[in-house]
């Protein structure tokens, strides 16, 4: 780096208030290429970041000589003069060490398990820090004890929760009310303290007061959304010092939930990450992930790629998957090829049953599943791969068990219930049975454990958790080498940098009777959602440490224009990652070295963009956090070897010819051969480190640890006054009587919160006569939500009626997702002339019911005579309104006559005929 841009960085650069730089920024120092931001998950509760703020407020009315001396760092010191406020001893200089070069920026106390027990859990290393933890004193919560389980045995007894409420993310601190011996707490949603008060109204400050002074702030380091959930992400950024840019380029992290453009991919700056790499759809498209498998289990053997169900890609391979079912009768489950949240799902006894005229991916449904309690789960596993030349894969330490609401049973009579066969929690959660972990240290209770819990459990019972661990390893890194080859091509192509993208995959797997875990899909961008705290305690530490890992570069504005003209020479080429090819003599010599010792050459005679993929390596596998890194370990080149080109590492998955050649100017080089031998055999002998079997095991095994709890509760709501409900009606119903309308959103806001209030109440009281209504409306709209079976006997399926309510509220939930995001393009900027004022409806709204809200949309529709929360003004095939019956849910009762039945999707109506064909239930899920 020029002498030049060093005095830039160092002048641009501001000394912060509190926070000290190194321990925000690490890999190297502000201003190197290693040098890259820090995330904790800590700063996320609320009393640390109020602690945090106080500090800051306080120094500034001080000396800043003083400050230096006196503010507490964030994180574990290394000096050898640094005291800590629990123990006078000090470590040793060789203990220091090393601490500081494997530093480790989440220090997590076990608080579900003794302290006779946590030993056993932590490496030396964080016996060491464990030992001077309470020295972090500025990111401490204080005054706050952790969470206590209670010493009775917790029943796992899965039962009733009549109010289940939707925990939303909010920003305050409170105690999370537990479990008692027999059934889950009952916490009334309306309550809140006065101190859960002003943390909430704080906290967006104190956000912005922390991430100024924060690196990333200094450095104007920026990030940019692109389809995707932010809320947790936004937080994760926001307190961290990061800056959202509205920008097509000007961004140091690009988070999107769709696969990335080419465009993009091709301009990206060395600095730059972004969240997918290219051709990712041949991992997370189902069909595409079969047929990338089945491909490998013909070309090395089905004993080694059998990780998938036997699967058949409809209707191309329909006449095979009759022969299958004559030979193994079904039942068979269907899936669209791309699609999430258990949408479009349905299960059938035989392929007849299947409609022939759509893409699906149809699978020999698994009857002998995992059960706990009599309820079936499936796992979600969070992937990280962080380049695929060379092949370098993350397992986090934690994932989330999924249990379905309904007891398992395999009669084929209930195989239209989804809430028995599927475990999402898109389905499950519109249950009324359904249970939320309402204690995030409490990992076994409810319908959503962690993965620990449930090892902890199996291995209670005798089970081998020790090789259910090893065989889920082994599933994920096969499948990932099933669909390396054509990600490694397109990066070749596409991508300017090697560490210009990474990724983080949801695998769903399914563990049968025999602890063999099954590969269902995987998800593109698993969901950040956090509707519980265990969800938050998860993804949180998640999302944290895949940043840190990950490594986002901290660089100054003035190195990132510097590297963009030295970089804008070079972007026209197809790929930047070409090793730089030594002078013939020294290559031959080299070749000559490396033929009599029968290795890879040793580090001194790497080329440089090999020494750039191995220093890379090892520093994210020193900032891991959470992150178990399952390839390449000791034994992979062993095992996995043999899958692997002999000339440049690359998964072979297509047959090669023999007279086949490739004539490249690239100079071939096996960077996963490279990287092994660097790790693990330099000098033939094994490297020692604290990535072995037994190490990893013993890390999935134990409970997530965190130093700061994050109490992400329930979100208070406004209470509704019936009465000012009332009230406001009466005012309504007499503007639209005087003429007044509704605007066109204000329109699709009522008919939004009525449908929700409808939701509520399929979820909490079914009605049949309200479930065929909605039935009969989301199938004759139709759209993109996928058009429901009529039921065929409903008499019969009475016992299963809060199921049924379940299936029939995702649907309309699932149609609200789309209707709501439709309805932002109808936002009013001013009041129209003739309108209802938007400040006097907004507080109608905001206290009506959904008696008040069914008025007001019986009344308009009768009085204007037109539909504006479904249609267009000017629409050309608006149907006529219809007579709406007057008494209670007289307009929910009017609404399938609202949809025109001659506007019906051209690809909804040929459902119709199919299902009236058959005599038998074919219900989707």
């Amino acid at each position: 780096m020029p002498s030049s841009l060093s005095e830039a960085l160092t002048n641009s650069s501001v000394s912060l208030d509190f926070l000290k730089q190194d321990d925000w920024i690490t890999s190297g120092k502000m201003g190197s290429r290693e040098a890259v931001l820090v995330f904790r998950t800590n700063i996320l509760n609320p009393k640390t970041r109020k602690s945090l703020s106080e500090k800051s407020s306080a120094q500034t009315l001080s000396d800043p000589k003083d400050n230096e001396e006196e503010a507490p760092a964030p994180c574990e010191k290394t000096e050898p003069e640094e005291k800590t406020s629990t123990s006078s001893a000090t470590c040793s200089n060789e203990a220091l060490k090393e601490a500081a070069q494997r530093k480790i920026y989440f220090l997590r106390n076990a608080q579900n398990c003794d302290k006779s027990d946590k030993s056993k859990f932590l490496s030396p290393f964080k016996k060491l820090m464990h030992q001077y933890s309470s020295s972090d004193t500025s990111i401490s919560s204080e005054g706050e004890e952790p969470a206590r389980c209670s010493s009775e045995s917790k029943s796992r007894v899965l039962k009733t929760n009549q109010n289940a409420i939707n925990i939303s993310l909010a920003e305050s601190s409170s105690k999370e009310s537990g479990y008692d011996s027999m059934k889950p707490v009952k916490t009334n949603a309306n309550t809140d303290t006065s101190e859960e008060d002003q943390d909430q109204e704080a906290t967006s400050e104190e956000d912005d007061e922390i991430g100024v002074n924060m690196p990333a702030f200094k450095l104007k380091i920026t990030y940019k959304f692109h389809q995707t959930e932010t809320k947790l992400l936004r937080k994760l950024f926001t307190v961290h010092g990061l800056t959202e840019t509205q920008g097509e380029n000007n961004f140091n992290l690009l988070w999107t939930g769709v696969h990335m453009k080419l465009d993009i991919l091709r301009n990206l700056a060395p600095y730059q990450r972004v969240n997918h790499f290219p051709r990712s759809y041949e991992l997370t498209r189902k069909d595409r992930l079969y047929k990338n498998i089945e491909r490998m289990q013909h070309l090395r053997g089905m004993k080694h790629f059998d990780i998938v169900p036997q699967s058949y890609v409809l209707p191309l391979e329909s006449r095979d998957l009759m022969v299958a079912h004559n030979k193994h009768r079904g039942p068979w489950i269907v899936k669209p090829a791309a699609s999430s949240r258990g949408r479009g799902i349905f299960i059938v006894n035989s392929p007849d049953q299947i409609p022939q005229d759509e893409q699906v991916l149809v699978s020999k449904y698994i009857v002998d599943p995992l059960c706990i309690d009599g309820h079936k789960c499936d796992l979600r596993v969070y992937v990280l791969v962080t380049s695929f030349d060379p092949l370098i894969i993350y397992l986090y330490e934690e994932g989330i068990v999924r249990l379905a609401t309904v007891r398992y049973d395999r009669h084929a009579d209930n195989l239209w219930n989804p809430c028995m066969h599927l475990c999402n929690y898109s389905i499950n959660k519109y249950h009324s049975d359904y249970i939320r972990s309402s204690d995030a240290q409490v990992e076994d209770v409810g319908h959503k454990w962690t993965l620990s819990a449930l090892l902890r459990h199996l291995k209670y019972q005798g089970c081998d958790t020790h090789q259910l661990m090893l065989n889920i390893e082994d599933l994920i890194i096969k499948a990932v080498l099933a669909c390396a080859q054509t990600i490694i091509s397109a990066c070749r192509m596409f991508v300017p940098n090697g560490n210009n993208c990474f990724e983080l995959y949801g695998f769903d797997i399914l563990i049968d009777n025999s602890l063999k875990p099954w590969l269902l899909e995987i998800n593109l961008s698993p969901s950040m959602g956090v509707d519980s705290p265990l969800d938050t305690k998860v993804k949180s530490c998640l999302m944290a440490d895949l940043l840190t890992c990950v490594g986002i570069p901290a660089y100054s504005p003035e190195m990132r224009s510097h590297y963009d003209q030295k970089w804008s020479r070079f972007r026209s080429s197809s790929c930047q990652r070409q090793a730089t090819v030594p002078p013939p003599s020294s290559s031959q010599k080299s070749t000559k070295k490396s033929k009599k010792k029968g290795a890879a050459v040793h580090t001194n005679l790497l080329t440089g963009e090999e020494q750039r993929i191995l220093r890379s390596a090892r520093h994210q596998y020193s900032r891991r956090g959470g992150f178990v890194r399952i390839f390449p370990t000791d034994d992979t080149m062993q095992r996995y070897g043999n899958f692997l080109d002999s000339a440049n590492g690359i998964p072979i998955s297509t047959p090669t010819v023999q007279s086949q050649t490739f004539q490249t100017p690239i100079l071939q080089h096996n960077y996963n051969q490279m990287l092994h031998f660097n790790l693990y055999c330099q000098d033939g002998r094994l490297s020692k480190d604290d990535n072995t079997e037994e190490n990893r095991i013993e890390q999935y095994e134990r409970a997530l640890e965190t130093d700061s709890e994050i109490p992400f509760v329930k979100k208070p709501a406004m209470e509704k006054c019936e009465e000012e409900g009332r009230r406001l009606r009466k005012v309504m119903l007499k503007k639209i009587t005087a003429g007044s309308e509704l605007t066109q959103f204000q329109a699709r806001q009522t008919f939004s919160l009525y449908l929700e209030s409808v939701m509520r109440r399929l979820t909490e009281d079914p009605k049949d006569s309200h479930e065929k209504i909605i039935l009969k409306f989301l199938n004759k709209f139709g759209g993109s939500v996928k058009p429901p079976v009529l039921f065929r006997n409903m008499q019969n399926l009475k016992v299963a009626s809060k199921a049924r309510s379940a299936m029939v509220a995702k649907l309309l939930g699932d149609f609200l997702e789309n209707y709501k995001r439709d309805t932002e393009s109808y936002v009013d900027s001013f009041d129209h002339f003739g309108m209802i004022p938007s400040s006097a409806y907004n507080q109608f709204l905001m206290h009506a019911q959904e008696s008040d809200l069914e008025a007001v949309l019986t009344l308009h529709t009768n009085v204007t005579g037109i539909m504006p929360f479904l249609y267009n003004r000017c629409g050309l095939s608006v149907p006529p309104t219809p007579p709406i019956p007057s008494g209670l849910h007289g307009f929910l009762r009017a609404l399938p006559s609202m949809v025109s039945a001659s506007g019906t999707a051209r690809e909804l109506s040929k459902y119709d005929g199919y299902f009236k064909s058959y005599e038998k239930d074919k219900i989707f899920l």
